[in-house]
């Protein structure tokens, strides 16, 4: 009987310390340290986020390895995020791997954080339990600082096909959110109150962008201007329209998203579609998938709400993959802040 990889993975691109242990492609545990510091600022503060890493970092390892049951002496390598990401948050959990993996003489593997999104879709819970998308397939991955359609030839085979030129979905999510005064991250809320709104009530300007390419800076502009123009007409016209306004901006941005996906799904021919990153936890987005699924006859795959948003689940089970390829780096590895999938 061949003996079990364990892996220990460690996420800290951005403001979230995680952990996660997975054992030959099961997730056994996954413990997110959260950052609450940057909300009073309406955006991560790099700095402060690195400060907060540094705390985090050994109690979340200590209570994910806790957690999952297995012993510190059992565990195969060491995954984390080489990037991309936030330098000095990186370097952090870069720094405590390469110092874990010297201390336990084990095998330390890096990470690209996109392609760590994709392959969320391929762990399996404890009981071996998964519904992982078949080979080709398209992902469109979206987070605040990314917005990507890859296609996916193999677990660590990735085609970039589309990216934004300029601002990223969640960003503009983000943005849009500060315009209406809501605090940060302002994502969920405007998802929380477009439940309520007529999603038509208002257009914004929609860019046209090149083959499979996005744009949102233009997006973000219209907002601003509608927003000045309206409040200066009537003060109370964000209060009194909020719903109806999220409903919008959140329309908006996600028929930017499935225009492209739609697109690249007809220039490859390829109908296994999955969605990933911060904003596929968005309710309208992973809504809209499912009608086109019924509409284009897709076969989709969303990932479960813990999975979409930064985890080490994500990077322990890309790890484990590149583990069975024996793709493993040195101690000279240096963090990364810009790197494509």
């Amino acid at each position: 009987m061949s003996k079990s990889i364990i892996i220990l993975g460690i996420e800290s691109s951005c403001d979230d310390t995680s952990a996660s242990i997975i054992k030959d492609g099961k997730i056994l545990s996954n413990v997110i340290g959260n950052q609450k510091v940057h909300e009073k600022y309406g955006g991560v503060v790099p700095e402060l986020a690195s400060r907060a890493h540094l705390q985090n970092i050994i109690p979340v390892v200590h209570q994910a390895i806790e957690e999952s049951g297995i012993d510190k002496k059992d565990i195969s390598a060491v995954g984390f995020t080489r990037g991309p990401g936030l330098l000095g948050s990186l370097l952090v959990g870069v720094s405590f791997a390469k110092s874990f993996a010297l201390a336990n003489n084990i095998p330390l593997i890096d990470v690209n954080h996109m392609q760590g999104h994709i392959l969320a879709h391929f762990i399996r819970d404890k009981n071996g339990n998964g519904n992982p998308p078949k080979f080709p397939f398209l992902c469109l991955t979206v987070s605040g600082g990314h917005t990507q359609i890859v296609k996916v030839n193999d677990t660590l085979d990735f085609d970039l096909i589309g990216e934004t030129i300029d601002d990223a979905a969640g960003e503009a999510f983000d943005k849009s959110a500060k315009l209406l005064g809501l605090p940060y991250p302002g994502g969920p809320l405007i998802d929380k109150f477009a439940k309520d709104g007529n999603s038509t009530a208002f257009t914004f300007g929609i860019p046209k962008v090149n083959k499979l390419n996005f744009s949102f800076s233009g997006l973000k502009t219209s907002i601003l201007y509608f927003i000045k123009k309206q409040t200066k007409e009537n003060p109370n016209f964000i209060n009194e329209n909020m719903n109806d306004i999220c409903a919008s901006i959140q329309h908006s941005i996600i028929n930017i998203l499935m225009k492209k996906l739609e697109k690249a799904s007809k220039e490859t021919g390829i109908i296994e579609i999955a969605i990933a990153g911060g904003v596929s936890a968005n309710s309208g987005l992973r809504t809209r998938l499912k009608e086109m699924e019924n509409s284009h006859s897709w076969e989709t795959y969303i990932p479960p709400f813990s999975y979409c948003t930064d985890n080490a689940g994500m990077i322990a089970i890309t790890a484990y993959f590149k583990f069975l390829e024996s793709d493993f780096c040195d101690q000279s590895i240096s963090a990364k802040a810009r790197m494509t999938v």
